[in-house]
């Protein structure tokens, strides 16, 4: 779920519908609604979707970074593996 949000979020339909609502919300100056509560409002909202944003992108970077790890486990592994042939065909071969 994090990597569809952070994927949408990065998106051409993320920018066009956050262009919308901030158009919306100034548009809301017309209805008689004074500019400072306008302000207030989207300054509130935009400081808690950069929050979000940012706890989305770090768990995604926990996950990433976790994978990695387990990627070196394998290579790790897989390098013992080849130590060991090497080390059974030099044993064979001066046999």
């Amino acid at each position: 779920m994090i990597h569809k949000i952070i994927q949408w979020v990065g998106s051409v339909a993320s920018i066009v519908i956050h262009t919308m609502i901030f158009i919306g919300a100034f548009l809301f100056c017309f209805a008689g609604i004074k500019i400072e509560m306008i302000l207030l409002v989207l300054t509130t909202i935009v400081s808690l979707e950069a929050i979000y944003l940012s706890l989305f992108i770090q768990m995604s970077v926990n996950l990433q970074a976790k994978k990695v790890e387990e990627i070196q486990k394998d290579i790790d592994n897989i390098q013992e593996d080849i130590e060991d042939i090497q080390q059974e065909d030099e044993s064979l071969q001066s046999s």
